[in-house]
């Protein structure tokens, strides 16, 4: 029967740390998907998973920064504010089969 080696301790670690680092991304990712939506889609399970992984501090700045970009989302749309270049190029580049268009923002 062959003898396997355990895995360095800190291997063990930063293993452990990569999958705590995806968990917390994974939460915060979440909840800006369900904060965005209309009508808002926080439930208390995206609020607890919140807290497994951020400070309150932390969920008031996740929270301010999905707030001012909906906001803006939201201005540029309706004013139809000009995009930049390097947006366009994004855009046909990688939603090309999507049917996305410049549309009013040309």
């Amino acid at each position: 029967m062959a003898v396997v080696d355990p895995l360095p301790e800190e291997q063990i670690e930063r293993d452990l740390l990569k999958q705590i680092q995806f968990f917390r991304e994974k939460a915060a990712l979440d909840f800006a998907f369900a904060a965005a939506e209309v009508p808002n889609g926080v439930t208390e399970e995206h609020a607890n998973n919140l807290r497994k992984f951020w400070t309150d501090d932390d969920i008031v700045e996740i929270m301010g920064v999905i707030a001012l970009f909906g906001f803006l989302n939201r201005w540029n749309d309706s004013m139809g504010s000009a995009l930049e270049d390097l947006p366009i190029q994004a855009g046909e580049k990688y939603s090309q089969d999507t049917g996305w268009s410049i549309g009013k923002h040309c």
